[in-house]
């Protein structure tokens, strides 16, 4: 299969239901609220790094701001394939959002494994050294299931092309 088919073929595969999409945007906002939630309780609750609270509650603001404006309509290409007017302006802000959001989570990451491992318990002879258990272990999860499943999606798509590599060589009706 050449690549125009392939291309062609990705193109025309049909999209899942509506009511799948709805149920994973649902689910696509749960850790972000979460994350605002606990960052909101606990906000005066780590005195050993007190920006991690900030970083949870605005991690969960801009992730589900980038959640619910992937349902908006204006990025979709119009039926006769030209690009919808507003296109261009939700391109570039789901952009700086999406870019923001990387360098946050960068910024987190250095505040939450900088003070790996904290005291959970609150010590008065040493009371800037505490850091409220959920806060610290929720975000320090977070944070790592990020990597985790970067790291799935990395090993699965260098199997993938593994096996289109394996796959296109086979194929006798390619065109060399």
């Amino acid at each position: 299969m050449s690549n125009a088919r392939l291309l062609q073929q990705i193109r025309s595969t049909p999209q899942p239901p509506t009511p799948i999409l709805a149920a994973s945007k649902v689910v696509m906002c749960i850790i972000p609220i979460a994350q605002i939630a606990i960052g909101a309780v606990h906000l005066q609750d780590c005195p050993r790094q007190p920006l991690i609270p900030v970083y949870l509650i605005v991690m969960g603001t801009f992730s589900l701001v980038l959640t619910l404006l992937s349902c908006l309509p204006c990025a979709r290409e119009q039926d006769d394939g030209t690009s919808n007017p507003l296109s261009r302006v939700c391109i570039t802000w789901n952009s700086l959002v999406s870019v923001f959001v990387f360098c946050w989570f960068i910024a987190g990451n250095v505040w939450i494994y900088s003070i790996y491992k904290p005291s959970f318990v609150k010590n008065a002879t040493a009371p800037e050294l505490y850091c409220d258990k959920t806060l610290y272990l929720f975000a320090f999860w977070t944070s790592t299931l990020v990597y985790v499943f970067l790291g799935i999606f990395l090993v699965g798509g260098c199997c993938v092309l593994f096996c289109f590599c394996l796959c296109g060589r086979a194929d006798p009706d390619d065109d060399v």
